[in-house]
């Protein structure tokens, strides 16, 4: 229950923090979809641990291993398997909080539901699961690429206070690798990595958004009512380890507006309609309009800190927590293929049903 997502591109994950491997079975993949592992591999390096000071250490090459579904670089139409194996896991670091709830973590309610959770790392609700996510997501933006060209982007936009004032329209979106922090501002990404390096040495950490866009989007992807557009990409987002918001579009600025200030109007260009504004985040009526898509994701800080917190064990008893392992002081850096991951699965999974849409498509 709950590893599942998407309803004709369905993805499975599985797999703990401190266990073998995690995988992911992706359903739904046409056939005859090109499949180059070498950028499935470039997807999980921008996700993966130890890539500066300001990341978690742990060392994993997160080398994907591709099981089946694939034959001579295309898809063959049947489930696609991988598996990433975990390799630099230190289990040891956690013997400590076996019986203890550590704050702000899912070690209580895991507790509660199951009656039995894996402390090493979290297990299931370890961050560690995301790598399956941006493998999936990897295949879901060659299959978005072949099939109409969709681009997707995702940079840091904001660390603590520290907030780009740009939008995303005034920067240049190639640059986002560019900077350890994912900021395609210069500026704005040293100040960005100074401020959670400065967190890092108090054992501290800290919290921030990423601003997604999809690009070359056509009309018509979402569905009415309970599976519009905007709200799937919204549980996509807060299915994501971290996540406290998301708004897409003008989001809570909207309320600011009249509707004479936040309608967008239509005009023809060549063969296509088009909106003179995007207040709408590229959604009117949970379907796609064939504008940008762009949305905010708020991420909290990451809750295990190098300090030691007050709590309580199994029994109810108090308990001081001792922070250790390796951990990111700011998860923002890191989550930012894991945003454009999830954007593709949404994507990839509507375009499918809405060629089942029409008689003719």
């Amino acid at each position: 229950m709950g590893s599942s997502f998407g309803k004709i591109f369905k993805i499975s994950t599985f797999g703990e923090s401190h266990g073998p491997a995690i995988g992911v079975n992706i359903e739904g993949l046409p056939a005859g979809v090109k499949i180059d592992s070498n950028q499935i591999q470039f997807e999980l390096g921008r996700r993966r641990p130890g890539q500066s000071r300001i990341t978690t250490q742990r060392k994993e090459a997160d080398e994907i291993e591709i099981l089946s579904g694939v034959f001579e670089g295309v898809s063959t139409g049947t489930p696609m398997a991988m598996v990433i194996r975990n390799k630099d896991q230190k289990s040891k670091d956690y013997s400590h909080i076996a019986n203890q709830f550590r704050p702000s973590h899912a070690d209580y309610t895991f507790q509660e539901k199951y009656g039995v959770r894996d402390y090493r790392g979290g297990g299931r609700s370890s961050a560690r699961e995301t790598v399956a996510r941006v493998a999936a997501g990897a295949v879901a933006k060659q299959f978005i690429a072949q099939a109409f060209g969709a681009e997707f982007y995702a940079y840091v936009s904001q660390v603590g206070s520290l907030k780009l004032e740009k939008g995303y329209v005034d920067l240049d979106l190639d640059q986002i690798d560019d900077h350890a922090v994912r900021c395609p501002d210069r500026k704005m990404a040293d100040k960005m990595f100074q401020l959670i390096d400065e967190v890092r040495k108090d054992q501290d950490t800290i919290g921030g958004i990423i601003t997604a866009v999809i690009k070359n989007m056509p009309a018509g992807l979402g569905e009415p009512v309970f599976d519009k557009l905007h709200a799937t990409l919204g549980k996509a987002m807060l299915s994501i380890n971290a996540v406290k918001g998301f708004e897409y579009g003008s989001g809570f600025d909207g309320i600011k507006m009249k509707g004479s200030e936040h309608n967008d109007a239509f005009y023809q260009e060549g063969d296509r309609i088009r909106t003179r504004t995007n207040k709408s985040g590229g959604i009117q009526g949970g379907i796609s309009n064939g504008e940008d898509i762009y949305f905010n994701v708020a991420f909290k800080p990451v809750a295990t800190i190098m300090q030691d917190q007050e709590s309580v064990d199994k029994g109810g008893n108090t308990a001081t927590v001792s922070g250790k392992g390796r951990h990111d002081p700011c998860v923002v850096p890191r989550a930012v293929p894991i945003v454009e991951a999830m954007s593709a699965l949404v994507i990839a999974d509507f375009y499918l049903i809405t060629r089942t849409n029409k008689l003719n498509n």
